[in-house]
């Protein structure tokens, strides 16, 4: 016989705005823990993002090369964009592979949410394979500057390996994909 499972809620007992920004919101709040003690869970309100797998006819993935301001470099990564208040996120999917890469997609398959800072935010990423492109020209937002290029999975992989590809939402991306266009899932 399995034991039951443990109850680990935690329940907020006061919540504190410490910072509104124009993309992160930060809480400071007292949490009551399983055991009845009260703890300070800081975290960040994320209005999530989603992740897109463009895949072209010829197999390869278009992907972009962007500088972080945070980290002070050049990253290269899958298309992605915040989900705007109110958004569906599969219609921002659509237009932020249109606005970053000037491509559109016939068929959009969602492939997985996944919850990248649970730590410390709220953040969830959606992900979706586009396939059958169209190029129509990007229109990038104010501000907004990156190159696009496309690279073959076994490729992107391979910078995955070597340390190139860092970015933890094109990593996962990159790994679902090889699972998805091999027909394992």
């Amino acid at each position: 016989m399995s034991k039951p499972a443990l109850d680990l809620t935690e329940t907020t007992v006061s919540s504190q705005n410490v910072y509104d920004g124009e993309l992160l919101h930060v809480r400071a709040d007292q949490a009551r823990l399983p055991d009845g003690k009260i703890a300070v869970r800081e975290y960040i309100i994320h209005p999530g993002a989603v992740v897109i797998l463009p895949l072209l006819g010829n197999g390869e993935l278009v992907l972009e090369r962007q500088h972080r301001y945070p980290l002070h470099r050049d990253f290269y990564e899958l298309p992605a964009g915040k989900i705007d208040c109110g958004e569906e996120p599969l219609l921002c999917a659509q237009r932020e592979l249109l606005e970053e890469t000037g491509y559109t997609a016939k068929n959009w398959r969602y492939l997985t949410t996944l919850h990248p800072c649970i730590g410390y935010s709220d953040e969830k990423l959606i992900y979706y394979l586009a396939e059958e492109l169209t190029f129509k020209g990007a229109s990038l937002d104010d501000g907004e500057h990156l190159e696009v290029f496309t690279l073959t999975l076994a490729t992107a992989l391979e910078w995955v390996r070597e340390g190139k590809i860092t970015d933890n939402k094109s990593v996962s991306g990159l790994f679902w994909a090889e699972k998805v266009l091999r027909g394992e899932w």
